[in-house]
């Protein structure tokens, strides 16, 4: 028993910065996402998880890999190998993008804080959630924050239970997740984009390559890349990808069933889905879903804020890292401050978090084909990469993301501008 115990400790320490970017991609906003697809649809699209597991490994393997091989953060990589205009278009979409996720994850904490304990009124919540966010990423040193985000990657496990506290028929399940449903009208499409730019994310591409890189840097020796290790980075991925996928499934599949079933078919925001759970599913499922909502905010948004000053760290080379004192990288610690606080304050100037996130799916849906046609080309360029460049599947998988995205980005503008 003690053997068995010890592999799967070793198995566990050997995961990092690909679980905790595939368990980041769960944030608040990515359940609310999810909640209005199950509410909205039901079971309909179970299978989405299926069809964006593969492509979001692939895709965060190439980052990782690159971040690996050339021990630098994906900006570092365009920035030394790209024109700057590629660089700043970058910056234009993603900088925005992540604000709004951000204050949308803030809004959503602060929201399911407020239905546990009702007398605190929700905007006392979103203030004490970004304050002890702001102290822990700038006071806490990396080793740390690597080690509390990869255990935040827990809370998401509560979700895995939710659908199980009711009655299920299961062959139903199945066949919605291994058979593909379609409708070509503006609101499922709408949901299947948003689904995709809600799981593959500009914001994860820099983190990933960036950890990666950071772990990397942090070995008391030089790391000798070889095949053993490019094995151990693709299972961290993998796992981490996969870990994201499941819990989007059940998050699906609790909303698809309990509140579909129970005629509740529209759900704007994370508090609105753990409340309609509780009559139907008990307070039990009701308390998961908050409890897990809150977790993953304090999961995903180190990374949000992380993945932004990085980002303009390496593009303008500035003394920055989460390995740093305050003082040694005061700009990039400035970047999460301010992302937190200009987060924070979209729930205090008129915009709905719903909102953010629709104009947060637009800007991720433009950026991401470009990024990902980045990624691929950074992936193949043996002067980069040399013997590790792509090989036959990433090449397949990644352009296929790249198709799907680019098709998913101009359906969005389409439907966005339709009117």
């Amino acid at each position: 028993m003690n053997g068995k115990q010890n592999k799967v400790l070793q198995f566990f320490k050997k995961l990092g910065p690909g679980l905790v970017t595939g368990a980041s991609d769960d944030d608040p906003s990515g359940i609310a996402t999810y909640s209005q697809a199950g509410a909205k649809f039901g079971i309909n699209t179970l299978w989405t998880a299926l069809i964006t597991f593969p492509l979001m490994a692939a895709v965060q393997e190439m980052c990782a890999r690159i971040g690996l091989v050339t021990s630098q953060g994906l900006a570092s990589n365009i920035r030394n190998h790209y024109p700057k205009w590629v660089m700043y278009v970058m910056i234009l979409f993603t900088f925005p993008a992540t604000i709004l996720n951000i204050g949308a994850d803030i809004a959503g904490m602060g929201a399911v804080a407020n239905l546990l304990i009702p007398a605190i009124p929700s905007y006392y919540f979103t203030v004490g959630f970004t304050v002890a966010l702001m102290v822990l990423i700038i006071y806490l040193p990396y080793q740390k924050i690597a080690a509390v985000l990869k255990y935040l990657c827990a809370f998401l496990l509560l979700y895995l239970i939710v659908p199980f506290l009711s009655k299920q028929n299961w062959s139903d399940i199945a066949k919605h997740t291994f058979i593909p449903t379609i409708r070509f009208d503006k609101e499922f499409i709408s949901i299947l984009v948003a689904i995709l730019g809600t799981t593959i994310s500009p914001y994860l591409f820099f983190w990933q390559a960036t950890m990666v890189a950071e772990d990397v840097n942090h070995k008391k020796r030089r790391l000798v890349v070889n095949k053993k290790v490019i094995t151990d980075l693709d299972i961290d991925v993998d796992m981490g990808m996969f870990f994201s996928n499941v819990v989007m499934f059940f998050i699906i599949l609790a909303t698809g069933t309990v509140l579909y079933n129970g005629g509740i078919r529209q759900i704007d925001t994370v508090e609105q889905a753990a409340k309609a759970l509780e009559p139907l599913a008990g307070q039990f499922s009701y308390l998961l879903f908050a409890f897990g909502v809150m977790g993953t905010g304090f999961l995903a948004i180190p990374v949000l804020s992380g993945s932004l000053s990085y980002i303009l760290s390496e593009t303008f080379k500035w003394n920055g890292g989460l390995d740093k004192k305050f003082y040694q990288a005061k700009p990039f610690y400035l970047v999460v401050i301010f992302s937190l606080l200009i987060g924070l304050a979209i729930n205090y100037i008129g915009i709905s978090p719903i909102k953010a996130l629709i104009y947060t799916a637009i800007l991720y849906g433009v950026t991401s084909p470009v990024l990902i046609a980045v990624i691929l080309h950074i992936g193949n360029n043996k002067k980069v990469m040399g013997e590790f460049a792509n090989r036959k599947w990433s090449n397949i998988l990644g352009f296929a993301a790249l198709i799907l995205m680019t098709i998913s980005a101009i359906m969005l503008l389409y439907y966005q501008f339709k009117g």
